[in-house]
């Protein structure tokens, strides 16, 4: 269950047994399929990008899907797809919060 403070969560592509899942471009495909879900929903065209609350990463080089919990709340269905297919697929979830890249270092 993902907590309702978590803005992100990652779908790690890693199983719970530390295995990397395959395929080696599930994130993409899983992205992709998820590209329609989106900020004032689908346009014309909107397939050919990711949606903002459903992006591939790599992450300590592995493939993993940031999803964004804004889609909880708008797409509840597209939701449930996407922890489903972690579930089904015994794949690590952590909630998590990506910082810019160029962002300020700690003040000590």
């Amino acid at each position: 269950m993902v907590s309702h403070s978590a803005k992100e969560v990652f779908i790690l592509g890693i199983t719970q047994e530390g295995r990397t899942f395959r395929p080696s471009d599930w994130a993409e495909r899983l992205a992709g399929v998820m590209s329609q879900f989106r900020p004032g929903g689908a346009t014309p065209g909107s397939h050919l990008s990711y949606s903002p609350w459903c992006v591939p990463n790599t992450l300590d080089n592995n493939k993993c899907v940031i999803v964004h919990t804004d889609l909880r709340d708008e797409e509840p269905m597209a939701w449930n797809f996407v922890m489903n297919f972690a579930k089904d697929n015994n794949l690590q979830v952590v909630e998590a919060c990506l910082l810019p890249e160029h962002a300020p270092a700690p003040v000590r």
